[in-house]
């Protein structure tokens, strides 16, 4: 009997999660199948045997180095790394796994997967030219602005496109494992490993509803850097494009051009995603009840809030309370 050989690359920086994930649920997997059943052999490959630094400071062993892996490869995993400085978060990209990639992935690995901003490496390699994919909601923009040729899948848990498999951050890549197990086996025993770890077997929404809401940049324009300044502390006053427009002295139409030149989206898609980030900071640590929640924030009745809400996180406001509140009953 042959197992299934799932590669797992790391690199100084890697995220432990990102690597352990995956690993526990091809473990798994293989103890549940038995001896009499192909299952799973896991290899972690660095950019050389032995110790490799994580980045929260653990440390984790590379079996062997990339060079020395053997020619065919049935899953590799290209797992991610994330950088925070004073711009903000971006993805780690290591030149040397890169160029493996770009060499080697294509014709030796039957299928690839990344985990988190993996998805980067994999694009700069060129292994997501013309393809759909995801990566951590944080790097999603600079994913799509770094690799255009991509089409970048922000919301999403995991994307599959031929051979090639993206998951988003961090954790997800358990959700992209578990659906590897269920297509090479079955779904019994991949919802068998979700309960042997305590997991979802489908985790309900998207990504979204973990994230940030869009952070606009700040405008060089200081008229517009004042109006948003002043938003956030009036957002159950009229905020229209008329209403706006006559605060900065200006026409509608220029002032509308104006600020799509500085922010990037409409005055209208900037207020209500201003409003949401309210509303959601309000759902977490206030007690609220939807309906004080949706007038606080200017969002009308509480109708407006709940679709509105819904479309931009992909759950209700009442479980992204449920699954995020720091209130104590």
């Amino acid at each position: 009997m042959t197992s299934h050989l799932v590669v797992i690359t790391v690199f100084d920086g890697v995220e432990l999660l990102d690597v352990a994930g995956p690993l526990e649920v091809f473990s798994t997997a293989d103890r549940l199948l038995g001896e009499d059943v192909p299952g799973y052999r896991t290899l972690v490959a660095g950019p050389r045997p032995g110790l490799v630094r994580c980045a929260g400071g653990t440390s984790i062993a590379a079996d062997v180095s990339w060079r020395e892996l053997p020619r065919e490869i049935g899953t590799l995993v290209v797992p991610g790394g994330l950088v925070f400085d004073e711009s903000g978060v971006k993805a780690l990209e290591v030149e040397s796994l890169v160029q493996w990639l770009a060499g080697h992935a294509a014709h030796s690995a039957t299928r690839i997967a990344s985990v988190c901003a993996g998805a980067h490496m994999l694009a700069t390699a060129g292994l997501l030219d013309g393809r759909r994919a995801t990566t951590h909601w944080a790097t999603a923009g600079q994913l799509a602005a770094d690799h255009p040729e991509v089409t970048v899948e922000p919301d999403a848990i995991y994307v599959r496109d031929e051979h090639v498999w993206t998951s988003a951050g961090v954790s997800t890549g358990i959700d992209l494992a578990l659906a590897l197990v269920a297509r090479d086996h079955h779904a019994e025993l991949a919802r068998r490993v979700a309960q042997w770890l305590v997991m979802y077997m489908r985790r309900p929404g998207g990504q979204s509803q973990f994230s940030e809401l869009l952070a606009y940049s700040s405008a060089t324009d200081a008229q517009v850097a004042r109006l948003q300044a002043w938003i956030p502390d009036h957002l159950t006053e009229d905020l229209s494009n008329d209403a706006l427009a006559r605060r900065t002295n200006l026409s509608v139409r220029h002032f509308s051009r104006l600020f799509r030149q500085h922010v990037g989206v409409t005055p209208a898609q900037y207020v209500e995603s201003v409003r949401l980030a309210a509303a959601a900071r309000q759902l977490v640590h206030t007690g609220n009840g939807l309906r004080a929640i949706a007038n606080a924030v200017g969002l009308g009745s509480v109708e407006t809030f709940h679709r509105l809400f819904k479309q931009r996180f992909g759950v209700t406001p009442a479980a992204y309370r449920e699954r995020f509140t720091t209130v104590e009953a």
